[in-house]
């Protein structure tokens, strides 16, 4: 029994030297296995140095329990204190790996395989694994003699013999030689198979690339031929039964566990496709049918097993095809786009532990360096590495990525591989999540060598890492193209002026020579200025690059830089908050004309940031204040055209405003990925819009009638909004329809109040269409009564008159989205009370006005549709379009507006919902129907931010179809998509309509 005093010294010393369950220990080291060493203090410092000290000292304990007799006991500890290298090495492995300490329980005598001490065994090559595997001829010895294998590895590893690319390295070898003995074993057992074909391995993935994990899939592909004047079908069906038996070999799972998944989806047609093929079979489908990221995955193509002649063609016949993969239309933005798939599938809860595949992780790395590989290895040899390392080294050796960067990059790359495998050893399981026990950190934590505090500074260096490759993927890209316009120090590499107009074609540019002098005015010299351009510019130049349009994006912020260049707060903006730079490359890569509108008042990039108080942000500003504002500046003005001016200018910023808000919405952000409503998007631009104009209205009446009779006119005056201006469904390019109503003042004549009033509609058009650097706003009246041919003013009594006796119903139907929006608010609602019974005439409408109101729609179609266009891609006038959408509604709204009070509003997406709600229109129906209006109002306004100018079909030019699809959520190459989609959603739209309001 143990003394008191000696168990506290122990049980302390046990705690001094990393022990977590010291009692646990120290029973351990007082019994029978350990009694001929307990006291020798090279023990406990050899169990204290290793990763788990507890784990390490239960592996030595059963080891020495499964010993098949006390001279191998005690043989096994003399040399455990003798060598020193056995010591940390099997120490080391017990410490790291349950799944290892298991093996060696199992199989007592593999320790020997540690006490070899060669050089060559400080480097084992693939021919020494292949010795190591030499004498298994089943599948249950070669996995016992793969783990044999694997026991050499980990231990240099965890002692720090080798390096993580070296471990890897070692890894991949060691899978060479796996394949190579179970195709013999393969063979072996089907020998009549392998006399009929010639079969080849080509392994893919890490192990192509020298990289391999602990544990993870191997990723091949099987080409096979017959042998010489054999039958071809029959070496094939033969190549597939060997290729079917050595993947079970190395995939089934035994008692000794399995060695690890052989993977062969990456071949042609994946799953689906024959899992061998003919060497001509393979080129041709990579000739017609491979896609961008296949093309990605040959680059790490190796020969590994069985015809070693027919693998070497293989390489020699696709190679060539790898390095064209970059000149394939939207190359770039398919490897990205695979990228954010791939973040995208990562389940929410994992994604901030996610090794590999999450942001900052093995994968942005890999990701960034084989996208430089395949752009500038067309012309540059020496970056055709299928090692992620040495091909980093490469890029920065040839200037195409900074060389402070690799350093960088391949430091954090380390740290994450090297993470990798100590996770994946502890258990032998394929895994890629950092643990959230804190005792598997805390063991992690000392076997990458941190000890102080090994769970806070492991968890310090993996958000240090991650960050790095965060912050230099973004920019690895797009870094070098500032260098080569740059004037660097002697010495150092730069990209060459051809290297980097590729690297700019690639990226989507389609003028580089150009793009590269923008980026030379912005970027070069010594100044802060260009000092902070060198900084946004290789993030920036990733956004414009999401686009459409990068030449316009790099163009328009150049523009936008020399306008602001010389003011202090511009690109401290952009540098210091987070979602200006990026909202601001979006704005300007869209289309003409947030860009437009922006130049004419650069200093308007304010509202890009992250908003707060005087007005910041993108969030669109109500009526009220839009109003206040106005009529402040036209109160300071000296003059109705100053004053107006002054609105004019109010208007251009917050249609740039909203036009940003709506972008930024639909292309979404890094940060906040595009996920908003359409409807809602439709919807804020339609009220902003309406209610910017109403507000501008206001300014503009309040301006004249200062500038031409001071406070009060001598007409009460209204303005009623119609239209989709009245319905809040205005678009960026449309017109103020309106009606002007006046009522003349008390003793006033009415000569004299008419005049008064045309005088005040005719200054007001004036002003609002000057030209000058704001749009102009065009006020449209031709829904009065008489249209064009009356008089533009009526007072209220007029109207009455005329709404009385000469109203047609189509005149009704117009009033239905009639609204007051500026002047005299208690005319504008005498006026409102005087037209409610025109447009829901109590009792509904009488089938003479419906039979009416469907002629109409039908000429309305036949002879309002533009010649030589698609009508099924009219927005306005074709089949399931805006017009049919609305008329319909409309429609129910005139029979039924009298008795349900929610039909009774100017807006269609309100008066449907209102239609369903009351049982007028079925759910499916009134979805089909809001879906299709909120595509066509999508589209519109899609077109008048790509083209500057409105339009109700979709544009013919290519990038500016691509920009408005791109608007519309379709990336690079899904145009058609996007067409085929807007058919099929109008088509179903018609159907309702055809029955809804022609009653078919």
């Amino acid at each position: 029994m143990t003394a008191p005093g000696r168990r506290s010294s122990t049980f302390t010393r046990l705690l001094r030297h990393g022990f977590t369950e010291a009692s646990a220990a120290e029973r351990l080291l007082d019994g029978p296995e350990l009694a001929p060493i307990r006291n020798d203090p090279v023990l406990l410092e050899a169990l204290g140095a290793t990763a788990d000290p507890d784990l390490a000292l239960r592996g030595l304990v059963r080891m020495l329990e499964a010993q098949p007799s006390p001279t191998g006991r005690r043989e096994l500890l003399d040399t455990l204190i003798a060598a020193k290298p056995l010591r940390d090495r099997l120490l080391g492995v017990l410490g790291a790996s349950a799944a290892l300490g298991d093996h060696l329980a199992r199989h007592s005598g593999d320790w020997h395989a540690l006490v070899t001490y060669e050089p060559r065994d400080l480097h084992p090559g693939l021919e020494e694994f292949e010795r190591g595997l030499a004498e298994a001829g089943d599948p249950v010895s070669l996995r016992v003699a793969y783990r044999r294998c694997l026991l050499s590895i980990a231990a240099r590893d965890v002692c720090g013999t080798t390096g993580v690319a070296e471990t890897a390295a070692e890894l991949a070898d060691l899978a060479t030689a796996t394949l190579r003995a179970a195709l013999r074993i393969a063979c072996a057992a089907a020998p009549e198979d392998a006399a009929l074909c010639r079969l080849a391995v080509i392994a893919m993935g890490k192990c192509g690339g020298h990289e391999l994990n602990y544990v993870s899939d191997v990723d091949v592909i099987f080409v096979g031929e017959a042998v010489e004047g054999g039958d071809e079908q029959a070496a094939l069906r033969a190549a597939t039964r060997l290729a079917s038996h050595m993947m079970r070999i190395c995939s089934e799972t035994t008692v000794e566990g399995s060695i690890w998944p052989v993977d062969a989806n990456l071949r042609p047609e994946g799953r689906n496709g024959p899992l061998v093929r003919t060497l001509s079979s393979h080129v041709a489908y990579y000739q017609r049918w491979a896609k961008t990221w296949e093309f990605q995955a040959l680059l790490k193509a190796r020969p590994v097993a069985g015809d070693a002649e027919l693998g070497a063609r293989y390489v020699a016949a696709l190679e060539p095809l790898v390095w064209q993969a970059a000149e394939r239309e939207n190359f770039v933005a398919d490897v990205q786009k695979m990228r954010r798939r791939v973040v995208a599938n990562i389940p929410v809860a994992e994604i901030e532990r996610e090794l590999k595949l999450g942001p900052g992780g093995l994968r942005d790395v890999e990701f960034a360096v084989q996208l430089l590989q395949l752009v500038h290895g067309r012309t540059d040899a020496s970056l055709r590495s299928g090692t992620t390392l040495d091909a980093l080294l490469a890029l920065a050796a040839g200037g195409y990525v900074g060389r402070a960067d690799a350093v960088q990059l391949g430091e954090a790359y380390r740290f994450l591989r090297l993470l990798e495998h100590r996770i994946q050893l502890f258990r032998l399981r394929r895994t890629h999540l950092l643990p959230e026990d804190e005792a598997d950190l805390r063991r992690l934590g000392r076997s990458m060598g941190l000890r102080a505090d090994p769970v806070a500074e492991l968890t310090r260096e993996w958000k240090r890492h991650t960050g790095v490759v965060r912050r230099l993927h973004e920019k690895l890209f797009y870094r070098p193209l500032l260098d080569a316009v740059a004037q660097l120090a002697p010495g150092e590499a730069r990209l060459s002026p051809e290297a980097a107009r590729e690297r700019l074609v690639a990226l989507g540019y389609a003028d580089p020579a150009a793009a590269l002098r923008h980026l030379e005015a912005l970027a070069s010299g010594v100044t802060r200025k260009a000092a902070i351009q060198r900084t946004l510019l290789p993030v920036l130049l990733g956004w414009f690059a999401d686009s459409a349009d990068p030449d316009a994006g790099l163009l328009n912020f150049r523009k936008v830089s020399d306008a602001l260049g010389k003011t202090p707060w511009y690109l401290r903006l952009l540098r210091d908050e987070g979602a200006a730079a990026e909202n601001l490359a979006r704005v300007l890569s869209a289309g003409r004309l947030a860009p437009d509108l922006l130049m004419r008042a650069p200093e308007a990039v304010a509202l890009l940031g992250d908003g707060g108080g005087d007005g910041g942000g993108l969030e669109p500003r109500g009526r009220a204040q839009l109003e206040q504002e106005i009529l402040a500046a036209v109160g300071r003005a000296e003059s109705a055209e100053q004053g107006v001016t002054a609105a004019r200018g109010v208007r251009r910023r917050e249609l740039f405003r909203t036009a940003a808000a709506d972008i930024v919405g639909s292309y979404g952000t890094e940060a906040q990925p595009a996920e908003a409503d359409q409807g809602a998007l439709v919807d804020l631009v339609g009220g902003a819009v309406s209610d910017l104009t109403a507000a501008t209205l206001a300014g503009t009446l309040r301006a004249v009638v200062r500038g031409g009779w001071g406070d009060t006119l001598p007409t009460r005056f209204t303005i009623i909004g119609v239209g989709r201006f009245g319905g809040h469904e205005p678009g960026y390019g449309s017109d103020a329809d309106v009606l002007f109503v006046h009522e003349p003042r008390e003793g006033v004549d009415e000569r004299e109040a008419a005049q008064a009033a045309n005088r005040v509609v005719a200054e007001m058009r004036r002003l609002l269409q000057i030209p000058s650097a704001d749009p102009p706003l065009l006020v449209d009246a031709d829904l009065r009564p008489e249209g064009k041919s009356g008089p533009l003013v009526r007072t209220l009594t007029s109207y009455e008159a005329y709404y009385r006796r000469w109203s047609l119903v189509w005149e009704s139907q117009a009033l239905l989205r009639a609204e007051p929006v500026a002047g005299d608010e208690d005319l504008g609602r005498r006026f409102m009370e005087l037209i409610d019974p025109l447009r829901y005439p109590r009792g509904g409408l009488g089938e003479d006005a419906v039979r009416e109101i469907r002629r109409l729609k039908a000429r309305m179609e036949a002879e309002r549709l533009p010649r030589g266009t698609d009508p099924k891609l009219h927005t306005k006038l074709g089949p399931g379009g805006l017009s049919d959408v609305e008329w319909t509604v409309q429609l129910l709204q005139m029979r039924h507006g009298a008795e349900v009070a929610g039909l009774r509003t100017t807006r269609t997406r309100e008066a449907l919902a209102a239609a369903r709600g009351a049982g007028l229109v079925s759910e499916e129906d009134a979805a089909t129907l809001d879906e299709a209006w909120v595509l066509a109002t999508r589209v519109r306004n899609a077109v008048m931010l790509v083209r500057g100018r409105a339009g109700d079909t979709f544009p013919s030019e290519t990038r500016e179809l691509a920009a408005v699809g791109r608007y519309l959520g379709y990336g690079p190459g899904h145009v058609g998509d996007m067409l085929d989609a807007y058919r099929r959603t109008a088509r179903l739209a018609r159907g309702v309509v055809e029955e809804l309001f022609y009653g078919t």
